[in-house]
């Protein structure tokens, strides 16, 4: 049993944390990180609405078009890492504000670009923030979420994010299609995001952090609060905690953390798992409206599509948070991201109006059940003093694909002609199978306390998993 909080050792204290069976910090941390991810993903969408009204704007040729959207995603490569090693060095809460900023300022000025020169720039700047955001809130949220709920409440704050693209369709069918400035409209709507920062300067820090910076008294503080609040949600006392194998911290650069097994190839699993996946996934974010209008669809019939489609969002979430503890993580990623490849394939195969739906609506469903659930696996690969860099390294570094997806999908539409839009599809298609192909030789760290995790080696190629 756990003795008194007086003489408590951290790993003590991530022992009570673990054992907490529900969400134990408030729905205040909730509405910071989930608002968080609804404008962090907003952002990732609405260029790609708005792209057919800037290019006719600033009169861009179709490879020109690509460039606000490459900006953003060389931005958020950036910004993911700097801010990461800002979260690893200061503090997860500090990373979220200061992220909060970033995108807030880039989404105003974007606003107000009145050349393609400053649209680029702001574009860039949105971009270091969003990848900041996403990956603070993926590192804060797998830090506070107790072992047993872990993937079920990263995927509830998902709904948020997922939600986030959902709305998209509905704003840029209102904006768009009626104002010559509603492509401006879209960027100020991101902007609100800002309005978070009320309430993110109160949201408890890490206390996983907190202990990895020698902070025992904070952290036993954090902890406390949250038994105390479970303890009322639950009417009654808590499961008795089971005592973890310790996790030792350093206080070298985190990046060096990165190049030591078993972490180097944890990380290059990883980034070439991002890597492919945001080669498929933004090629179909950013890319879909405007192959649907050279398809022969109006902007406003594509818009209505990825409108209906985008219905499957929530409900992807929620299916995430209620599988998310279930099976093992990895695997429950590899079978979403194949139903997600299928329906790629089926909707370049069969363009028709019916299959768009359909195919889309699937499509949706599959895209926001596995990735809350690959935000999860990622953020528990990695040790406390190095997670958010780790992320930053995996996902954010991962980013190239997304910042080279939009123009490998146009190239591959022109090269192919009359079946352009089929085999950019399938391009979709292939490059998140191979994802799949990858997923089996990660961590298994399904329901695991980060502290087990962490000193666990990731599967062999060839393993079979246990």
């Amino acid at each position: 049993m756990i003795k008194g909080t007086g003489s408590q050792s951290g790993t003590e204290l991530i022992s009570r944390l673990d054992r907490i069976p529900i969400w134990p910090f408030g729905n205040m941390v909730l509405w910071v990180i989930g608002m968080g991810f609804l404008v962090s993903f907003y952002d990732i969408t609405n260029v790609a609405f708005a792209l057919p009204n800037i290019a006719k704007h600033f009169h861009l040729s179709a490879a020109a078009s690509a460039i606000p959207v490459t900006a953003s995603l060389l931005g958020y490569i950036l910004g993911s890492y700097l801010n990461s090693t800002l979260a690893d060095m200061k503090g997860r809460r500090n990373a979220i504000i200061s992220a909060t900023i970033l995108f807030t300022i880039g989404s105003l000025a974007t606003t107000f670009a009145f050349n393609l020169d400053w649209l680029v720039l702001w574009r860039f700047i949105t971009g270091m923030g969003i990848g900041a955001e996403i990956a603070a809130i993926a590192t804060y949220m797998g830090e506070l979420a107790p072992a047993p709920v872990r993937g079920r409440y990263t995927g509830l704050a998902n709904i948020w994010s997922f939600t986030g693209l959902a709305v998209v369709p509905f704003i840029a069918l209102a904006l768009i299609t009626h104002f010559s400035w509603g492509w401006r409209g879209m960027f100020f709507v991101g902007a609100l995001g800002g309005l978070t920062l009320i309430w993110a300067v109160r949201i408890p820090e890490s206390p996983r952090w907190l202990l990895a910076h020698g902070r025992l008294e904070e952290a036993e503080a954090v902890v406390r609060d949250g038994e105390e609040r479970s303890r009322r949600k639950l009417g009654g006392k808590l499961p008795e905690p089971a005592l973890l194998a310790d996790e030792s911290h350093d206080s070298s650069f985190p990046t060096s953390a990165l190049f030591r097994p078993p972490y180097l190839g944890r990380w290059i699993l990883l980034l070439f798992i991002w890597v492919f996946m945001y080669l498929s996934d933004y090629a179909w974010l950013g890319m879909a409206p405007t192959l649907l209008v050279d398809k022969g669809y109006s902007l406003a019939n594509s818009i209505v599509f990825l409108l209906v489609t985008g219905i499957g969002y929530p409900i992807g979430a929620i299916l995430s948070a209620w599988f998310g503890d279930r099976f093992e993580r990895k695997y429950s990623i590899l079978v979403g991201i194949l139903v997600y490849a299928l329906s790629l394939a089926a909707f370049g195969l069969f363009p028709s109006t019916a299959t768009i739906f359909i195919a889309g609506f699937i499509l949706s469903v599959a895209l926001v059940f596995f990735f809350p659930l690959l935000y999860a696996l990622t953020a528990e690969s990695f040790p406390t003093h190095a997670r958010a860099t780790g992320v930053s390294f995996t996902d954010g570094i991962g980013h190239v694909g997304g910042a080279l997806a939009p123009i490998f999908t146009l190239a591959i539409y022109a090269a192919f002609g009359h079946t352009g839009f089929l085999m950019a599809f399938m391009y979709m298609a292939v490059t998140a199978i191979i994802c799949a192909i990858l997923l089996p030789f990660g961590v298994a760290a399904t329901r695991k306390s980060l502290e087990v995790v962490h000193k666990e080696p990731s599967e062999p190629i060839g393993a079979v998993s246990r």
